[in-house]
């Protein structure tokens, strides 16, 4: 088992004692990019589940599971579409590496565990839809604030309808900058003999208010037994402080890993392409993968040798609960043994 995410550090994965000690050997891998995910390029880290991958088959190891846990789960799926059928010549700035010339040896099983199907996705349903002005996050639209009383919660469809609606425009908008962005550092470019030396090729930005999914605050939408809150504390101030999700990108990291229409870490997308048996797990007391993010997944996949798990009363991290982690070991393990 090759337990996979874009950013954490996952050497000491929760799950590495429990699968090892169901007898299945059990890594976890840190891309390139632990720890900071404010340069972090989708493709380069497709790059580095290869070499892991890789490693293992050199190791005489006949069966690899690739397991994409949280925000692994869209670049597992990503990494296996392209193993098996690969098409990206590029990243979507234009960069490389080319993923059709490169060796990507193919996982035998996919395990989407309490994960989401995509950072892009997930981010763009957090996005405040209200901020109408990218450098004040309080001034608002006050007919789009999921935090104005008189919206909710609870939420109207018509509400849930024209706020997805504008998180969607939001991130398309955050985009057409980024895009006018790289333009314009293409045209300042010069070469490294002049003596400022080159131009650099990327800029970093901030975004604000990436915790304000309407899931967060009324137990209706998409229902569960979460608790309504973030992984990072109440959604109010999760919403601005800095640790929180893509708060702070590059101009080239935006397009590979939040842009809703150009980065391809999209399980829904990608699992069309997979031929290989997936297992998708869910915790129905999850306030960051949800159900709906599940079935998503699941639905995507069109072969049959296909499998949906629900793990119950658990969160996204088995908080106190290391029974349930237990069991989603045990139902891996099992189902891939099969």
């Amino acid at each position: 088992m090759l337990i996979t995410h874009p950013a954490s550090n996952f050497l000491g994965h929760y799950a590495l004692r429990d699968l090892a000690a169901l007898g299945v050997a059990s890594v976890g891998l840190a891309t390139r990019y632990v720890g900071n995910d404010t340069t972090l390029i989708m493709e380069n880290c497709v790059l580095d589940i290869a070499a892991a991958i890789g490693h293992l088959r050199g190791l005489g190891y006949e069966r690899v599971v690739l397991v994409g846990n949280s925000g692994g789960g869209g670049l597992a799926a990503l990494y296996q579409s392209q193993a098996e059928r690969p098409d990206l010549t590029s990243t979507p700035a234009g960069d490389p590496p080319d993923l059709t010339a490169a060796d990507l040896p193919p996982a035998d099983a996919l395990v989407l565990a309490m994960a989401h199907p995509g950072r892009a996705q997930v981010y763009t349903e957090a996005l405040d839809a209200a901020i109408v002005d990218e450098t004040t996050p309080f001034t608002r639209d006050a007919e789009l604030d999921m935090f104005a009383e008189k919206n909710g919660p609870p939420y109207t469809a018509d509400f849930l309808a024209r706020y997805r609606q504008a998180q969607i425009e939001r991130n398309r908008r955050i985009t057409r900058w980024v895009l006018r962005q790289l333009a314009a550092l293409a045209d300042r470019s010069h070469p490294a003999s002049s003596p400022d030396g080159p131009t650099p090729d990327d800029l970093p930005f901030v975004v604000h208010g990436t915790a304000a999914d309407p899931r967060f605050l009324d137990p209706a939408v998409d229902p569960s037994r979460r608790k309504l809150t973030t992984l990072w504390g109440p959604a109010w101030a999760a919403n601005f402080q800095p640790a929180t999700l893509g708060h702070v990108t590059s101009l080239r990291s935006w397009l590979s890993q939040w842009s809703y229409d150009h980065s391809r870490a999209n399980a829904p997308r990608c699992l069309p392409k997979v031929s290989v048996p997936v297992q998708v797990i869910y915790g129905d007391a999850d306030c960051a993968a949800f159900p709906s993010h599940a079935r998503q997944m699941y639905d995507a996949i069109r072969h049959g040798d296909k499998e949906l798990v629900e793990i119950k009363g658990a969160d996204h991290y088995f908080q106190g609960r290391p029974d349930l982690a237990q069991e989603m070991c045990r139902r891996i393990v099992d189902w891939a043994r099969q």
